[in-house]
Protein backbone atom coordinates (compact mmCIF):
# COMPACT_ATOMS: atom_id res chain seq x y z
CA UNK A 1 0.00 0.00 0.00
CA UNK A 2 1.40 3.41 -0.94
CA UNK A 3 0.78 6.46 1.21
CA UNK A 4 0.95 10.12 0.35
CA UNK A 5 2.81 10.88 3.59
CA UNK A 6 4.27 8.77 6.38
CA UNK A 7 4.98 10.42 9.74
CA UNK A 8 7.55 8.84 12.04
CA UNK A 9 6.69 9.62 15.66
CA UNK A 10 3.29 10.29 17.20
CA UNK A 11 4.10 13.14 19.54
CA UNK A 12 1.82 16.19 19.39
CA UNK A 13 3.72 17.60 16.42
CA UNK A 14 3.68 14.35 14.47
CA UNK A 15 -0.07 14.02 15.03
CA UNK A 16 -0.61 17.69 14.19
CA UNK A 17 1.24 17.26 10.88
CA UNK A 18 -0.75 14.14 10.05
CA UNK A 19 -4.09 15.80 10.82
CA UNK A 20 -3.23 18.88 8.76
CA UNK A 21 -2.31 16.73 5.76
CA UNK A 22 -5.31 14.41 6.16
CA UNK A 23 -7.60 17.45 6.26
CA UNK A 24 -6.52 18.08 2.65
CA UNK A 25 -7.45 14.57 1.60
CA UNK A 26 -3.98 12.98 1.71
CA UNK A 27 -3.51 9.37 2.75
CA UNK A 28 -1.42 9.51 5.93
CA UNK A 29 0.07 6.88 8.21
CA UNK A 30 1.85 7.57 11.53
CA UNK A 31 4.43 5.10 12.84
CA UNK A 32 5.19 4.97 16.57
CA UNK A 33 7.79 2.78 18.27
CA UNK A 34 6.08 2.86 21.69
CA UNK A 35 3.03 0.80 22.57
CA UNK A 36 0.84 3.89 22.83
CA UNK A 37 0.72 7.10 20.79
CA UNK A 38 1.53 10.55 22.07
CA UNK A 39 5.27 10.70 22.75
CA UNK A 40 5.48 13.10 25.70
CA UNK A 41 1.67 13.11 25.82
CA UNK A 42 1.31 9.90 27.81
CA UNK A 43 -0.35 8.84 31.06
CA UNK A 44 0.33 5.63 32.98
CA UNK A 45 -0.17 4.00 36.38
CA UNK A 46 3.42 4.65 37.41
CA UNK A 47 2.94 3.99 41.13
CA UNK A 48 -0.14 1.90 41.95
CA UNK A 49 -3.26 0.72 40.17
CA UNK A 50 -5.83 3.48 39.90
CA UNK A 51 -3.30 6.32 40.19
CA UNK A 52 -2.96 8.00 36.77
CA UNK A 53 0.29 9.90 36.26
CA UNK A 54 1.49 11.99 33.33
CA UNK A 55 4.79 10.55 32.10
CA UNK A 56 6.15 13.80 30.71
CA UNK A 57 3.98 16.86 30.00
CA UNK A 58 1.06 17.55 32.31
CA UNK A 59 -0.21 21.14 32.20
CA UNK A 60 -0.90 22.72 28.81
CA UNK A 61 -1.31 26.49 28.57
CA UNK A 62 -0.03 26.39 24.99
CA UNK A 63 -2.24 23.37 24.28
CA UNK A 64 -5.48 25.18 24.97
CA UNK A 65 -4.00 28.36 23.48
CA UNK A 66 -2.70 26.70 20.31
CA UNK A 67 -4.20 28.13 17.10
CA UNK A 68 -4.20 24.61 15.64
CA UNK A 69 -5.82 22.77 18.54
CA UNK A 70 -8.43 25.51 18.82
CA UNK A 71 -9.26 25.03 15.14
CA UNK A 72 -9.79 21.26 15.59
CA UNK A 73 -13.02 19.74 16.97
CA UNK A 74 -11.11 17.84 19.66
CA UNK A 75 -13.94 18.14 22.18
CA UNK A 76 -15.95 15.93 19.82
CA UNK A 77 -13.32 13.23 20.22
CA UNK A 78 -13.15 13.03 23.98
CA UNK A 79 -10.96 15.98 25.01
CA UNK A 80 -12.14 17.87 28.08
CA UNK A 81 -10.00 20.60 29.59
CA UNK A 82 -9.95 20.85 33.39
CA UNK A 83 -9.19 24.32 34.73
CA UNK A 84 -7.80 24.66 38.27
CA UNK A 85 -9.23 27.64 40.10
CA UNK A 86 -5.71 29.13 40.17
CA UNK A 87 -3.23 28.35 37.37
CA UNK A 88 0.01 29.00 39.32
CA UNK A 89 1.07 29.61 42.91
CA UNK A 90 4.58 30.39 44.18
CA UNK A 91 4.93 30.02 47.98
CA UNK A 92 7.50 32.09 49.85
CA UNK A 93 8.99 31.84 53.32
CA UNK A 94 8.49 35.38 54.56
CA UNK A 95 5.79 36.81 52.27
CA UNK A 96 2.21 36.00 51.31
CA UNK A 97 2.03 33.58 48.38
CA UNK A 98 1.85 35.32 45.00
CA UNK A 99 -0.53 33.60 42.60
CA UNK A 100 -1.28 33.93 38.92
CA UNK A 101 -5.04 33.91 38.53
CA UNK A 102 -7.02 34.13 35.32
CA UNK A 103 -8.09 37.57 36.51
CA UNK A 104 -5.26 40.09 36.33
CA UNK A 105 -7.08 42.19 38.92
CA UNK A 106 -7.09 39.30 41.42
CA UNK A 107 -3.44 38.61 40.65
CA UNK A 108 -2.26 42.15 41.30
CA UNK A 109 -4.19 42.29 44.59
CA UNK A 110 -1.58 39.92 46.07
CA UNK A 111 1.48 41.68 44.63
CA UNK A 112 1.61 44.70 46.92
CA UNK A 113 3.58 47.63 45.49
CA UNK A 114 4.18 45.83 42.18
CA UNK A 115 0.54 45.33 41.26
CA UNK A 116 0.44 48.30 38.90
CA UNK A 117 3.73 47.35 37.17
CA UNK A 118 2.56 43.76 36.73
CA UNK A 119 -0.74 44.89 35.26
CA UNK A 120 0.97 47.27 32.84
CA UNK A 121 3.22 44.44 31.66
CA UNK A 122 0.72 41.60 31.29
CA UNK A 123 -2.66 43.19 30.57
CA UNK A 124 -1.85 44.25 26.96
CA UNK A 125 -0.29 40.85 26.26
CA UNK A 126 -3.32 38.94 27.54
CA UNK A 127 -5.74 41.19 25.66
CA UNK A 128 -3.80 40.68 22.41
CA UNK A 129 -3.41 36.92 22.91
CA UNK A 130 -5.70 35.76 20.12
CA UNK A 131 -3.98 38.04 17.58
CA UNK A 132 -0.45 37.57 18.84
CA UNK A 133 -0.32 33.82 19.33
CA UNK A 134 -0.49 33.06 15.60
CA UNK A 135 2.58 35.25 15.09
CA UNK A 136 4.40 34.02 18.19
CA UNK A 137 3.93 30.41 17.05
CA UNK A 138 4.82 31.11 13.42
CA UNK A 139 7.67 29.37 11.56
CA UNK A 140 9.52 32.68 11.19
CA UNK A 141 9.79 34.90 14.20
CA UNK A 142 7.55 37.94 13.84
CA UNK A 143 8.91 41.33 12.90
CA UNK A 144 9.34 42.99 16.28
CA UNK A 145 8.32 46.30 14.76
CA UNK A 146 5.00 44.92 13.60
CA UNK A 147 1.73 43.77 15.09
CA UNK A 148 1.28 43.65 18.77
CA UNK A 149 4.78 42.10 18.78
CA UNK A 150 6.30 45.39 19.94
CA UNK A 151 4.70 44.73 23.29
CA UNK A 152 6.50 41.42 23.54
CA UNK A 153 9.81 42.57 22.17
CA UNK A 154 11.47 44.75 24.78
CA UNK A 155 11.44 42.35 27.68
CA UNK A 156 10.98 39.22 25.55
CA UNK A 157 14.46 39.45 24.05
CA UNK A 158 15.96 40.31 27.42
CA UNK A 159 16.91 38.29 30.47
CA UNK A 160 14.43 37.60 33.24
CA UNK A 161 16.87 39.33 35.57
CA UNK A 162 16.58 42.53 33.53
CA UNK A 163 12.82 42.32 32.99
CA UNK A 164 12.17 41.68 36.69
CA UNK A 165 13.98 44.90 37.56
CA UNK A 166 10.61 46.56 36.90
CA UNK A 167 9.45 45.05 40.21
CA UNK A 168 10.56 46.25 43.64
CA UNK A 169 8.96 43.60 45.85
CA UNK A 170 9.82 39.94 46.26
CA UNK A 171 6.35 38.59 45.46
CA UNK A 172 6.21 39.79 41.85
CA UNK A 173 9.89 39.02 41.32
CA UNK A 174 9.48 35.45 42.57
CA UNK A 175 6.34 34.86 40.47
CA UNK A 176 8.18 36.11 37.39
CA UNK A 177 11.23 33.96 38.20
CA UNK A 178 9.13 30.80 38.41
CA UNK A 179 7.62 31.47 35.00
CA UNK A 180 11.01 32.31 33.48
CA UNK A 181 12.63 29.17 34.91
CA UNK A 182 10.61 27.08 32.44
CA UNK A 183 13.19 28.30 29.91
CA UNK A 184 15.81 26.03 31.56
CA UNK A 185 18.51 28.69 31.10
CA UNK A 186 20.06 31.05 33.66
CA UNK A 187 17.74 33.92 34.47
CA UNK A 188 20.63 36.25 33.67
CA UNK A 189 20.60 34.99 30.06
CA UNK A 190 18.45 36.27 27.25
CA UNK A 191 15.77 35.40 26.26
CA UNK A 192 14.60 33.86 29.56
CA UNK A 193 12.09 36.68 29.94
CA UNK A 194 10.28 35.56 26.79
CA UNK A 195 9.05 32.37 28.44
CA UNK A 196 7.81 34.30 31.47
CA UNK A 197 5.86 36.61 29.18
CA UNK A 198 4.29 33.86 27.08
CA UNK A 199 3.36 31.59 29.99
CA UNK A 200 2.10 34.46 32.13
CA UNK A 201 0.00 35.94 29.34
CA UNK A 202 -1.37 32.48 28.53
CA UNK A 203 -2.37 32.01 32.17
CA UNK A 204 -4.47 35.17 32.06
CA UNK A 205 -5.82 34.68 28.55
CA UNK A 206 -6.60 30.94 28.41
CA UNK A 207 -5.44 29.36 31.70
CA UNK A 208 -3.11 26.48 32.53
CA UNK A 209 -5.47 23.51 32.15
CA UNK A 210 -5.02 19.74 32.11
CA UNK A 211 -6.84 17.15 29.98
CA UNK A 212 -9.34 15.21 32.06
CA UNK A 213 -7.99 11.71 32.56
CA UNK A 214 -4.38 12.70 31.90
CA UNK A 215 -2.20 14.11 29.16
CA UNK A 216 -2.67 10.92 27.17
CA UNK A 217 -6.28 11.93 26.56
CA UNK A 218 -5.14 14.84 24.40
CA UNK A 219 -3.11 12.41 22.30
CA UNK A 220 -6.07 10.02 22.16
CA UNK A 221 -8.38 12.78 20.90
CA UNK A 222 -5.88 13.72 18.17
CA UNK A 223 -5.61 10.07 17.11
CA UNK A 224 -9.39 9.64 16.98
CA UNK A 225 -9.72 12.75 14.81
CA UNK A 226 -7.00 11.53 12.46
CA UNK A 227 -8.69 8.14 12.15
CA UNK A 228 -12.04 9.77 11.43
CA UNK A 229 -10.39 11.47 8.43
CA UNK A 230 -8.96 8.22 7.11
CA UNK A 231 -5.46 8.33 8.60
CA UNK A 232 -4.07 5.84 11.06
CA UNK A 233 -1.43 5.34 13.75
CA UNK A 234 0.53 2.09 13.99
CA UNK A 235 2.22 1.60 17.37
CA UNK A 236 4.95 -0.84 18.30
CA UNK A 237 6.72 -0.16 14.99
CA UNK A 238 10.42 0.53 15.24
CA UNK A 239 11.92 2.68 12.47
CA UNK A 240 15.71 2.41 12.46
CA UNK A 241 16.31 3.78 8.96
CA UNK A 242 14.41 5.20 6.01
CA UNK A 243 14.29 1.66 4.62
CA UNK A 244 11.78 0.81 7.36
CA UNK A 245 9.38 3.50 6.13
CA UNK A 246 6.62 2.43 3.71
CA UNK A 247 6.72 4.02 0.23
CA UNK A 248 5.33 7.55 0.24
CA UNK A 249 5.71 10.84 -1.57
CA UNK A 250 6.98 12.43 1.64
CA UNK A 251 8.25 11.34 5.04
CA UNK A 252 8.00 13.59 8.11
CA UNK A 253 10.16 12.85 11.15
CA UNK A 254 8.86 13.95 14.54
CA UNK A 255 12.43 13.60 15.80
CA UNK A 256 14.92 16.04 17.27
CA UNK A 257 18.28 16.38 15.44
CA UNK A 258 20.25 13.59 17.13
CA UNK A 259 17.74 10.76 16.58
CA UNK A 260 16.95 12.18 13.12
CA UNK A 261 20.62 12.03 12.20
CA UNK A 262 20.91 8.51 13.60
CA UNK A 263 17.93 7.40 11.52
CA UNK A 264 18.76 9.02 8.17
CA UNK A 265 22.58 8.97 8.26
CA UNK A 266 24.69 9.20 5.12
CA UNK A 267 21.95 9.94 2.54
CA UNK A 268 21.95 13.46 3.96
CA UNK A 269 24.37 15.98 2.53
CA UNK A 270 27.60 16.52 4.46
CA UNK A 271 26.66 20.12 5.27
CA UNK A 272 23.24 19.19 6.58
CA UNK A 273 24.66 16.36 8.69
CA UNK A 274 27.04 18.87 10.26
CA UNK A 275 24.14 21.20 11.07
CA UNK A 276 22.26 18.41 12.83
CA UNK A 277 25.36 17.22 14.67
CA UNK A 278 26.06 20.73 16.01
CA UNK A 279 22.57 21.12 17.47
CA UNK A 280 22.79 22.08 21.14
CA UNK A 281 20.58 20.39 23.70
CA UNK A 282 19.78 21.86 27.10
CA UNK A 283 19.71 20.55 30.68
CA UNK A 284 17.72 17.49 31.66
CA UNK A 285 15.08 16.90 34.30
CA UNK A 286 14.60 14.51 37.19
CA UNK A 287 10.95 13.59 37.62
CA UNK A 288 8.95 12.27 40.57
CA UNK A 289 5.39 10.97 40.73
CA UNK A 290 3.59 10.25 43.97
CA UNK A 291 0.57 8.28 45.06
CA UNK A 292 -0.66 10.24 48.11
CA UNK A 293 -3.00 9.42 50.98
CA UNK A 294 -3.99 13.09 51.28
CA UNK A 295 -3.54 16.33 49.36
CA UNK A 296 -0.20 18.08 49.75
CA UNK A 297 -0.53 19.95 53.09
CA UNK A 298 0.59 23.39 51.94
CA UNK A 299 1.21 25.87 54.74
CA UNK A 300 -0.62 28.51 52.73
CA UNK A 301 -4.04 27.05 51.74
CA UNK A 302 -4.11 29.12 48.56
CA UNK A 303 -1.60 26.66 47.07
CA UNK A 304 -4.24 23.91 47.26
CA UNK A 305 -6.29 25.86 44.72
CA UNK A 306 -3.43 25.89 42.19
CA UNK A 307 -2.92 23.32 39.45
CA UNK A 308 0.79 24.15 39.31
CA UNK A 309 2.98 25.22 42.22
CA UNK A 310 6.45 26.65 41.67
CA UNK A 311 8.59 25.63 44.63
CA UNK A 312 11.87 27.44 44.88
CA UNK A 313 11.58 30.48 47.11
CA UNK A 314 12.79 33.92 46.13
CA UNK A 315 13.92 35.24 42.76
CA UNK A 316 17.55 34.90 43.82
CA UNK A 317 17.06 31.30 44.97
CA UNK A 318 15.39 30.30 41.71
CA UNK A 319 18.10 32.08 39.72
CA UNK A 320 20.85 30.34 41.69
CA UNK A 321 19.28 26.91 41.10
CA UNK A 322 18.88 27.43 37.35
CA UNK A 323 22.39 28.86 36.99
CA UNK A 324 23.89 25.90 38.84
CA UNK A 325 22.07 23.36 36.67
CA UNK A 326 22.93 25.06 33.41
CA UNK A 327 26.62 24.94 34.22
CA UNK A 328 26.60 21.26 35.11
CA UNK A 329 25.96 21.15 38.87
CA UNK A 330 23.16 19.56 40.89
CA UNK A 331 21.54 22.23 43.09
CA UNK A 332 21.09 21.49 46.79
CA UNK A 333 17.87 23.51 46.75
CA UNK A 334 16.42 22.94 43.29
CA UNK A 335 13.63 24.89 41.69
CA UNK A 336 10.77 22.37 41.62
CA UNK A 337 7.69 22.37 39.39
CA UNK A 338 4.76 20.62 41.08
CA UNK A 339 1.37 19.72 39.61
CA UNK A 340 -1.51 18.29 41.60
CA UNK A 341 -4.11 17.15 39.06
CA UNK A 342 -6.27 14.98 41.32
CA UNK A 343 -7.43 18.08 43.24
CA UNK A 344 -9.33 19.07 40.09
CA UNK A 345 -9.80 15.76 38.25
CA UNK A 346 -11.15 12.90 40.36
CA UNK A 347 -10.36 10.36 37.63
CA UNK A 348 -6.65 10.54 38.49
CA UNK A 349 -6.73 8.65 41.81
CA UNK A 350 -8.95 6.36 43.92
CA UNK A 351 -11.57 8.14 46.02
CA UNK A 352 -10.05 10.12 48.86
CA UNK A 353 -6.49 9.71 47.57
CA UNK A 354 -4.35 11.82 45.28
CA UNK A 355 -1.57 12.04 42.72
CA UNK A 356 1.15 14.63 42.36
CA UNK A 357 3.90 15.18 39.78
CA UNK A 358 7.12 17.13 40.09
CA UNK A 359 10.45 17.66 38.43
CA UNK A 360 13.58 19.70 38.83
CA UNK A 361 16.23 20.65 36.31
CA UNK A 362 19.51 18.72 36.36
CA UNK A 363 22.61 18.59 34.15
CA UNK A 364 22.06 16.81 30.85
CA UNK A 365 22.35 13.05 31.12
CA UNK A 366 22.24 13.07 34.92
CA UNK A 367 21.42 9.83 36.69
CA UNK A 368 21.44 11.31 40.19
CA UNK A 369 18.39 10.61 42.33
CA UNK A 370 17.03 14.02 43.34
CA UNK A 371 14.09 12.65 45.34
CA UNK A 372 15.37 13.81 48.72
CA UNK A 373 16.19 17.33 47.50
CA UNK A 374 12.79 17.70 45.79
CA UNK A 375 10.81 16.39 48.74
CA UNK A 376 12.78 18.57 51.15
CA UNK A 377 11.86 21.65 49.08
CA UNK A 378 8.17 20.72 49.10
CA UNK A 379 8.29 19.91 52.83
CA UNK A 380 9.70 23.42 53.36
CA UNK A 381 6.37 24.90 52.24
CA UNK A 382 4.14 21.90 53.08
CA UNK A 383 5.19 20.44 56.46
CA UNK A 384 4.08 16.82 56.75
CA UNK A 385 4.19 16.17 53.01
CA UNK A 386 6.39 13.08 53.33
CA UNK A 387 3.81 11.52 55.68
CA UNK A 388 1.28 11.61 52.81
CA UNK A 389 3.40 9.55 50.40
CA UNK A 390 2.08 6.04 49.73
CA UNK A 391 4.46 5.28 46.89
CA UNK A 392 6.77 7.20 44.55
CA UNK A 393 8.04 6.64 41.02
CA UNK A 394 11.29 8.20 39.81
CA UNK A 395 12.55 8.94 36.31
CA UNK A 396 16.08 10.24 35.85
CA UNK A 397 17.16 12.15 32.76
CA UNK A 398 18.50 8.98 31.20
CA UNK A 399 15.33 7.07 32.14
CA UNK A 400 13.34 9.67 30.23
CA UNK A 401 15.63 9.39 27.21
CA UNK A 402 15.39 5.60 27.23
CA UNK A 403 11.58 5.87 27.18
CA UNK A 404 11.61 8.59 24.52
CA UNK A 405 14.79 9.04 22.41
CA UNK A 406 13.68 12.57 21.51
CA UNK A 407 14.46 13.63 25.10
CA UNK A 408 18.21 13.64 24.56
CA UNK A 409 19.93 13.80 27.93
CA UNK A 410 16.50 14.29 29.50
CA UNK A 411 15.98 17.62 27.73
CA UNK A 412 12.20 18.13 27.63
CA UNK A 413 12.63 21.44 25.78
CA UNK A 414 14.10 19.89 22.61
CA UNK A 415 17.18 22.11 22.69
CA UNK A 416 18.76 24.93 24.62
CA UNK A 417 16.84 28.20 24.41
CA UNK A 418 19.10 31.06 23.40
CA UNK A 419 18.88 34.09 21.15
CA UNK A 420 20.42 32.18 18.26
CA UNK A 421 17.69 29.54 18.39
CA UNK A 422 15.02 32.18 18.85
CA UNK A 423 16.12 34.41 15.97
CA UNK A 424 18.01 32.26 13.48
CA UNK A 425 14.91 31.17 11.56
CA UNK A 426 14.56 34.85 10.61
CA UNK A 427 17.78 34.74 8.56
CA UNK A 428 18.26 31.13 7.51
CA UNK A 429 17.59 30.64 3.79
CA UNK A 430 16.22 27.11 4.13
CA UNK A 431 12.90 26.41 5.69
CA UNK A 432 13.66 24.70 9.00
CA UNK A 433 11.34 21.80 8.17
CA UNK A 434 13.18 20.70 5.02
CA UNK A 435 16.23 18.44 5.03
CA UNK A 436 18.78 17.97 2.25
CA UNK A 437 16.53 15.17 0.95
CA UNK A 438 13.66 16.43 -1.16
CA UNK A 439 11.11 14.04 0.32
CA UNK A 440 12.15 14.05 4.00
CA UNK A 441 11.00 16.71 6.46
CA UNK A 442 11.33 17.46 10.19
CA UNK A 443 8.54 18.52 12.54
CA UNK A 444 9.72 18.04 16.14
CA UNK A 445 9.86 20.72 18.83
CA UNK A 446 13.45 21.38 17.73
CA UNK A 447 11.93 23.21 14.74
CA UNK A 448 10.16 26.59 15.10
CA UNK A 449 8.26 27.69 17.04
CA UNK A 450 9.85 25.29 19.52
CA UNK A 451 8.95 23.57 22.76
CA UNK A 452 5.48 23.25 24.21
CA UNK A 453 2.44 21.10 23.51
CA UNK A 454 0.86 23.19 20.76
CA UNK A 455 1.32 21.14 17.58
CA UNK A 456 2.40 24.19 15.57
CA UNK A 457 5.78 22.72 14.57
CA UNK A 458 3.85 19.86 12.98
CA UNK A 459 1.35 22.19 11.35
CA UNK A 460 4.07 24.32 9.74
CA UNK A 461 5.99 21.24 8.65
CA UNK A 462 2.80 20.00 6.97
CA UNK A 463 2.50 23.37 5.20
CA UNK A 464 6.03 22.88 3.89
CA UNK A 465 5.20 19.36 2.66
CA UNK A 466 2.03 20.56 0.95
CA UNK A 467 3.93 23.34 -0.80
CA UNK A 468 7.03 21.37 -1.84
CA UNK A 469 5.56 17.95 -2.65
CA UNK A 470 1.91 18.65 -3.50
CA UNK A 471 2.09 22.23 -4.86
CA UNK A 472 -0.53 23.51 -2.46
CA UNK A 473 -0.01 26.68 -0.45
CA UNK A 474 -2.08 27.22 2.68
CA UNK A 475 -2.17 30.14 5.17
CA UNK A 476 -0.11 30.01 8.37
CA UNK A 477 -3.19 30.58 10.53
CA UNK A 478 -4.82 27.17 11.09
CA UNK A 479 -8.23 28.81 11.32
CA UNK A 480 -8.00 29.40 7.55
CA UNK A 481 -5.64 26.59 6.53
CA UNK A 482 -7.26 23.26 7.32
CA UNK A 483 -8.76 21.41 4.41
CA UNK A 484 -12.33 20.32 3.65
CA UNK A 485 -11.71 16.76 4.82
CA UNK A 486 -11.72 18.04 8.40
CA UNK A 487 -15.52 18.16 8.16
CA UNK A 488 -15.56 14.41 7.69
CA UNK A 489 -13.96 14.04 11.09
CA UNK A 490 -16.36 16.40 12.82
CA UNK A 491 -18.96 14.31 14.62
CA UNK A 492 -21.28 17.32 14.72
Amino acid sequence: MRFDVVVVGSGPNGLAAAITLASHGLRVRVLESADQPGGGLASEELTRSGFIHDVCSSVHPLGIGSPLFRALPLENFGLEWVHPSIPVAHPLDAHPTPVLERSIENTVDRLGPDGSSYQQLYEPLAEDWDRSIVELLSPIRPNILALPAVRWAWPGLASAHYAASAFVGERARALFAGLAAHSMIPLEHAPSAAIALVLGAAGHAVGWPMPRGGAGELAAALVRLLEAMGGDVVCGTSVRSLLDVPPARATILDLTPKPALDLIGTPLSVGYRKRLAKYQYGPGVFKLDWALSNPIPWRDPVCARAGTVHVGGSFDEVARSERSTFFGKHPDQPFVLVTQPSLFDDSRAPFGQHTAWAYCHVPAGSQRDMSYAIERQIERFAPGFRDCIIERSTLSSMDLESRNPNLVGGDVGAGVLNLRRLLLPMITPRTPYETSLADVFLCSAATPPGAGVHGMCGFHAARSVLRRRFHLTIPRDPAHALGPNLRLGNKD
